[in-house]
């Protein structure tokens, strides 16, 4: 991280006091939308890499401050999408790898001689590793930033695919080794899928934070509805699994390897907040401890990410029973996922705009428990239309929450570290999923028994009572003694909110 302002050095001041200098003034450019550029701001682009500056505040206020001094000027670069990219491929590889089996459940099961509940450990594994690896998560992001954690998650996911196709490979297969691969994979989740906050704070500007934030962590699911989708066409038959193995680990292969150019951080800060050095670790988790709408988010986050990670993963063995095929299994899975990053690519640059983090939590959870109440009949009609269509509306409610929860969570415990609340939720959810799929199996019939033989009908059930009971929990967030000023966009508007206040005006100074 950045040291405070008050100790910028003098070269960086004068270069501050220069730009100030200029006459160019540009209206609401910093990034009205994580996709959009304003050509006027394009033309001006300045030579060393920027998109452009910006006075201190949120809403671009201008002030010189009570020392008689310039404001500091924060910068976005244009590097900052590399990055972005890449954790959006490593988000995408390691969801891929962890649905590698699933989808096509009862034909590795035949492959490896063994039953559909022994190839659900793949996934179940897979997420308790997640937990194990999280606090080494913490320490990395804390310690060394997105680029630490993204070249440990690339060597760890590397060595896990080639690990796991050599057991497929042996004759007879070695369940057992690709077990130990699954696991090395499990390990490199964390590293990825806790960093987009980190990243999104240290990088981008408070317009574009929670729209950066959903596109990296929402490309995780996208990775598991590419192998629900695909994965079933490459194994269509139990010899066929060392193959799809293979083409899926030569895939994730290649995608490592830019992890090496990621730069550590932006030369100078992007906002106020990623100007200001980080609390120590052990104080970053006193505060979120101590948090009570923190704990408040955490649990319903926990369960529906949860129930989502054990829907994802036992989706084929819910609906073949009636007589679906695991290739529309895989459509729905698709549909849960594709569906829901369309809606929050909609809904996440709206929440950047207005900051209504709690408005759109209190109207998502609700639709979320309501999808999982409904998926109860879904199968039972033998027809793909209400399967597809509750799984689109899980996915919509689901993705949306998602990224909007993730930055609410950064806002109220701020100064608290990003990397150590974002990583404390997925593992709760990723802990919990497990959980969850241990238990769905359990109350699954025995193959021989039930109408239809070996439906899941009781973990249906299941799902949608722990779906509803975690609702209360957003009733109560923000509410009586536990209102929030949301540290951190008060911080962002920094200097200067007397003058936002009368004009309205945001200035963006190009160098």
């Amino acid at each position: 991280m950045h040291e405070a302002p008050s100790v910028v050095d003098r070269s960086f001041r004068g270069e501050q006091e220069r730009l100030l200098g200029h006459d160019i003034e540009f209206q609401d450019m910093t990034e009205r939308t994580l996709n959009s550029k304003d050509p006027a701001y394009m033309d001006n682009e300045p030579r060393d890499g920027t998109e452009g500056a910006y006075v201190s505040g949120v809403d671009g206020a201008l002030d010189d401050g009570e020392d008689g001094h310039a404001p500091p000027v924060y910068r976005v670069y244009k590097r900052r999408w590399f990055g972005l990219m890449q954790l959006v491929l490593m988000n995408i590889i390691v969801s891929w790898d962890w649905l590698s089996f699933s989808p096509v459940a009862n034909t590795a099961a035949e492959y490896f001689s063994t039953t559909s509940s022994i190839i659900n450990w793949l996934s179940t594994a897979f997420l308790f590793a997640f937990v194990v690896a999280a606090p080494f998560t913490i320490y990395a992001l804390h310690k060394g930033g997105p680029r630490l954690a993204l070249i440990t998650s690339s060597l760890l996911i590397l060595f896990g695919n080639w690990i796991r196709y050599a057991g497929t490979r042996a004759s007879p297969p070695n369940f057992p080794v690709t077990m130990f691969g699954q696991i090395l994979i499990g390990l490199a989740q964390p590293f990825v899928l806790s960093a987009p906050t980190h990243y999104s704070s240290l990088w981008f500007s408070p317009r574009g934070r929670v729209s950066a934030t959903a596109i990296a962590s929402l490309a995780n699911p996208f990775g598991g509805a590419l192998g629900q989708l695909i994965n079933p066409f490459l194994a269509t038959s139990p010899k066929d699994i060392p193959y799809m193995t293979l083409y899926v680990a030569v895939i994730s292969s290649v995608a490592t390897i830019p992890s090496l150019f990621i730069p550590a951080a932006p030369p100078t800060p992007s906002s106020a907040s990623s100007d200001v050095a980080p609390i120590p670790l052990r104080q970053t988790l006193r505060l979120l401890s101590k948090n009570a709408n923190f704990i408040l988010l955490l649990l319903p986050f926990a369960i529906y990410v949860g129930l989502f990670n054990a829907l994802s993963s036992l989706l084929t063995q819910i609906l073949t029973p009636y007589n679906f095929t695991e290739e529309s299994s895989g459509i729905a899975g698709a549909l849960l996922i594709l569906i829901g990053l369309v809606c929050a690519a909609i809904t996440s640059p709206i929440v950047d705009k207005y900051k209504n983090y709690l408005l759109f939590i209190r109207t998502l959870v609700p639709i979320t428990a309501l999808s999982y109440l409904a998926f109860i009949w879904a199968p039972g009609t033998r027809s793909v239309a209400l399967p597809y269509l509750v799984c689109s509306i899980l996915g919509a409610s689901s993705f949306s929450l998602v990224p909007v929860a993730l930055e609410w969570a950064v806002e109220i415990t701020y100064p608290a570290g990003p990397e150590a609340g974002s990583t404390i939720c997925w593992s709760g959810g990723q802990l919990l999923g497990g959980i969850f799929i241990v238990v769905a199996d359990a109350l699954k019939e025995d193959e021989g028994q039930g109408n239809p033989k070996g439906n899941m009908g009781k973990a249906l059930v299941f799902m949608a009572i722990v779906a509803v009971g975690a609702v209360p929990c957003v009733w109560f967030l923000g509410r009586g003694s536990m209102r929030t000023g949301e540290g951190r966009l008060e911080v962002d508007k920094g200097v200067g909110r007397r003058r936002t206040e009368e004009s309205g005006e945001e200035r963006v100074v190009a160098g």
